[in-house]
């Protein structure tokens, strides 16, 4: 075959840890490169921590957490992030509302993750709780490149105090991604609740892309994912899935789902407020790392899920049901957005 046929070939990949030299190998069974994202519902530590608002998750507090709840927990989300991965841990995993990075390395290190090498990025967020957006990624085959936490400039008018947007810059089989993983402020109270600082946040992620689009080019690959709080349907993701000021092209890989698809249960209707949107280039371009129609999942094995006690149907099997005690995983389900490798030739 000579170069410069146009013909174009695409290869999934399944990237493993290699015990010495952490190259790639050139002969593994075929698999994406999975993205995953995952609201933990409340991951909080059993000390207390006197800078932020964790009592009820405390032995002595409302919820009565103690170390045997705390270890189940820890227990359940390592089966869920590996089970995830069809029993190859995905190679970036985002994550949120986790307490600090002691419950992260509890994860990573305290399981059977421990033999993929995790590496992770977290810093606290100014959220009044304690809680925040982290990324963990298996460090043999990600290389970060450069990481910032971010959030909208404080007007003076309403004190910013909530979760921080990770953005990270990254490079995966000699292919670049930049990654914003968000935890917008919540709904509680009305879908109005905590809309105009939703709306702050959209505005920085488009003012962020766009300046990466000044620097890179239009071909460059933007991943904004996490729980946004809001609906595709909604006008604030209307904003990020469309046209940039610099003529880049964002969408919302959720469009690709059946349906009545959703990550998180509210009165017996599902909502798809966990998303992932996408610069073109992830779907279009010639080379490097892409997406596909199908590409974008949301993991709902049937041990992340229950029967509703109040509405027809099943919702997430959650940690708690109000005060009460399940023993569950999350209120949410993941998604996992798998990453196949196009060469042109």
């Amino acid at each position: 075959m000579s170069v410069g046929t146009g013909i174009r070939i695409t290869v999934t990949v399944s990237l493993f840890l290699l015990s010495v030299s952490g190259a790639y190998p050139q002969d593994q069974a075929a698999g994406p490169v999975r993205l995953m994202f995952y609201n933990v519902e409340n991951l909080f530590d059993i000390s207390n921590d006197t800078a932020t608002d964790d009592d009820e998750f405390l032995p002595s507090g409302l919820r009565r957490w103690n170390f045997r709840r705390y270890n189940e927990k820890i227990n359940s989300l390592y089966k869920t992030i590996t089970a995830a991965g069809e029993w190859e841990p995905p190679v970036l995993v985002g994550l949120c509302e986790v307490e600090n990075e002691h419950v992260i390395n509890d994860i990573i290190s305290g399981t059977n993750l421990s033999k993929y090498d995790f590496g992770i990025i977290h810093e606290d967020s100014p959220d009044r709780r304690g809680i925040d957006v982290c990324l963990i990624y298996r460090k043999s085959i990600v290389k970060v490149i450069s990481y910032d936490y971010i959030m909208p400039v404080d007007s003076g008018e309403v004190p910013y105090k909530t979760r921080s947007v990770l953005y990270v810059k990254c490079r995966i089989m000699n292919d670049t991604l930049h990654l914003f993983l968000n935890h917008w402020p919540s709904r509680r109270g009305g879908v109005l609740a905590g809309e105009s600082q939703r709306l702050r946040i959209a505005s920085m992620l488009i003012e962020k892309a766009d300046s990466i689009v000044m620097a890179e080019g239009m071909d460059v690959k933007i991943i904004l994912a996490g729980d946004f709080n809001a609906v595709p349907e909604d006008e604030v993701i209307g904003k990020l899935s469309g046209h940039y000021g610099s003529g880049l092209t964002m969408i919302n890989l959720s469009d690709w789902l059946p349906e009545g698809s959703g990550t998180y249960r509210y009165r017996g209707t599902w909502e798809m407020i966990d998303q992932v949107i996408v610069s073109e280039a992830v779907i279009a371009g010639k080379r490097g790392l892409h997406a596909i129609p199908g590409s974008l999942k949301i993991f709902n094995p049937s041990f992340l899920l229950q029967e509703d006690p109040n509405y027809p149907g099943q919702s997430p099997f959650s940690t708690y049901r109000g005060y009460k005690y399940q023993g569950g995983y999350s209120d949410h389900l993941p998604v996992i957005l798998g990453l196949n490798l196009s060469l042109d030739f």
